[in-house]
C-alpha cells in the first residue's frame, strides 16, 4: 500500500480510537462499554469493503498507539502475518454473508448457507462449518438485536478546558470589497467548559483554507483542544483537516447529520452574536468588522457573567490553565499540504505549475512534498521519512550556465581566467 493511503488509514483509525486514547483514565467498565459501543457500529473503512471492526482489534489499536508513544504512524495497516495460509472464508464469501444476512435478518445459518450454495457463490461441495458462520456474523455484529430507535440525550459539559471545542460556521453581514457586497461567514470555536471563544473571524469564504487559518490561530491564541466536535460541512469534512488534527493528537468528532443538538452551546452562542454584536450595528469593511468582533469578545463576552456558569469565560478558562498543551513552536508546519512526486532525469519536481530543483541523489525516486499554497518558495522534499531540505526554484538560465562533469557541477565563469575564451581545463578544474 502506498505512503498516502496508509496515512490516510491511520489518520481513519485514530479518529476510531480517539476518546479511548484522549480522555483521561477510563473506568474499566467505562472502556469495555466504549469498545462494544464502537463494534457495533457500521465505519466506512477506508479501502476496505468491510464495515465492522471487531472489539478486539479496537483494542489492539489502542495498545500499539499508546505503546508507540502516541504517535501517528503506528497506526499504519501491516502486511498479514498469515499470507499463503487457507482461511475459513475468504474475502469475497465473507462479504456476501453480511450482504445476505442484511437482505434477511431472521434467516438461520443454514439457510445462509444453502443460499450461498444455490447462488453458486460457493461450490456446492465445499463444506463451511456454521460455527465458523456464526462467529464471523457475531463479530460483525449482525447477531444483535435491532438497536434502539429512541436516543437518549443528555446536558453535558466539559471538566477541563481545551477537553472539548465546538466549532461552526455561520452565516454573516454583508460586507462591501472593492466597491461590491459580498456575503462574509463567520467560523467560531468554542471551549465547551468555560464557553470561552478561542478565535472567532469573518471570511468572504467557507471553504477549507478560510476554516484552516481560523483554527491555526485559535491554536496559538488558547492551546490545542484534546477533542473538536464540528459540524458535517465540507470543510469539516476534509481529509486534510483530518490529517492536521490526527498529527496534533486532536480527536475530530462530526456530529450526526441533521442533528444540530449536539453542538446547542456554539449554536447559542451564534445567536449571541446576532442579537448582541450584529444588531448594535456593523461596520462596512471586513477589516473593521473583524476588529469590532475582536474587541466585542474581549471587552465585553468575555468579560461577562455567563448565565450557564455563573463565572466569567475568561477567567473560568484561566483558572484551569493547568490542564491546557500549549501549541508547538512548529505549528505552521502541521498545516502542510502533502503531494507525492517523482522526480525527473533532469532532477525537476513539478507542483502547482511550477518546477523547482531537486537534490541530485533523490533522481528517479518517488519523493514527498511538504508545502503550503501561500508560500510557493518553501517546499520541503521528503524520501523514506528523511528530510532533505527545501528545494529551490528553477532557473533554466542559470542551469545554461553550469557544466556537468561526473555529477560534479562546475559553473562557467564569464569572466576570468582560463583557457578557450574563459573556461577552465579539467586540470584546472580539479585544482579549483
Amino acid at each position: 500500500m502506498e505512503e498516502e493511503k496508509k496515512r490516510e488509514v491511520a489518520t481513519f483509525r485514530f479518529g476510531v480510537i480517539s476518546d479511548l486514547v484522549v480522555s483521561h483514565a477510563l473506568e474499566r467498565g467505562e472502556r469495555e462499554r466504549l469498545l462494544r459501543e464502537k463494534a457495533q457500529r457500521q465505519w466506512g473503512i477506508p479501502y476496505s469493503r468491510r464495515t465492522r471492526i471487531s472489539v478486539s482489534t479496537l483494542a489492539l489499536w489502542v495498545r500499539r498507539y499508546e505503546r508507540s508513544g502516541r504517535k501517528l504512524e503506528s497506526l499504519y495497516p501491516q502486511g498479514r502475518a498469515d499470507i499463503g495460509q487457507s482461511r475459513a472464508l475468504d474475502e469475497e464469501v465473507a462479504q456476501s454473508l453480511i450482504n445476505l444476512k442484511k437482505e434477511h435478518p431472521q434467516a438461520s445459518i443454514q439457510a445462509l448457507i444453502r443460499t450461498l450454495q444455490e447462488r453458486k457463490l460457493i461450490d456446492c461441495w465445499a463444506k463451511i462449518c456454521p460455527t465458523t458462520v456464526y462467529r464471523f456474523l457475531k463479530g460483525q455484529g449482525l447477531l444483535e438485536g435491532p438497536p434502539q430507535s429512541v436516543k437518549d440525550r443528555r446536558r453535558f459539559e466539559a471538566e477541563c478546558p481545551n477537553d472539548l471545542w465546538q466549532s461552526d460556521m455561520m452565516y454573516g453581514p454583508m460586507v462591501k470589497v472593492e466597491g461590491r457586497q459580498r456575503k462574509t461567514f463567520l467560523f467560531a470555536f468554542l471551549d465547551d467548559m468555560s464557553r470561552l471563544i478561542p478565535h472567532a473571524q469573518f471570511y468572504l469564504s467557507e471553504g477549507l483554507e478560510s476554516y484552516l487559518d481560523c483554527l491555526r490561530q485559535a491554536l496559538l491564541r488558547r492551546g490545542l483542544p484534546r477533542r473538536l466536535y464540528v459540524d458535517n460541512g465540507p470543510a469539516f469534512r476534509s481529509q486534510h483537516l483530518a490529517q492536521i488534527t490526527a498529527s496534533l493528537g486532536i480527536a475530530l468528532i462530526h456530529s450526526t447529520p441533521y442533528q444540530p443538538q449536539g453542538r446547542g452551546k456554539v449554536e447559542r452562542w451564534f445567536r449571541t452574536v446576532r442579537e448582541d454584536f450584529l444588531s448594535a450595528g456593523r461596520a462596512e469593511e471586513l477589516g473593521d468588522l473583524n476588529r469590532s468582533l475582536r474587541k466585542w469578545l474581549e471587552e465585553t463576552y468575555h468579560q461577562r457573567v455567563h448565565s450557564v456558569t455563573t463565572q466569567q469565560p475568561l477567567k473560568r478558562f484561566s483558572s484551569h490553565l493547568e490542564c491546557v498543551r500549549p501549541a508547538p513552536p512548529n505549528l505552521e508546519d502541521f498545516f502542510r499540504k502533502r503531494a507525492l512526486r517523482n522526480v525527473a532525469k533532469d532532477r525537476s519536481v513539478a507542483l502547482q505549475g511550477r518546477l523547482y530543483e531537486a537534490p541530485l541523489c533523490l533522481l528517479g525516486k518517488r519523493v514527498a512534498l511538504w508545502y503550503h499554497d501561500h508560500d510557493p518558495s518553501r517546499v520541503e522534499v521528503f524520501w523514506e521519512d528523511r528530510s532533505y531540505g527545501f528545494l529551490s526554484l528553477l532557473d533554466e538560465r542559470v542551469n545554461f550556465r553550469v557544466r556537468r562533469d561526473n555529477h560534479r557541477i562546475v559553473e562557467i565563469q564569464s569572466e576570468g581566467k582560463g583557457s578557450e575564451g574563459g573556461k577552465l581545463s579539467l586540470r584546472e578544474e580539479e585544482e579549483r
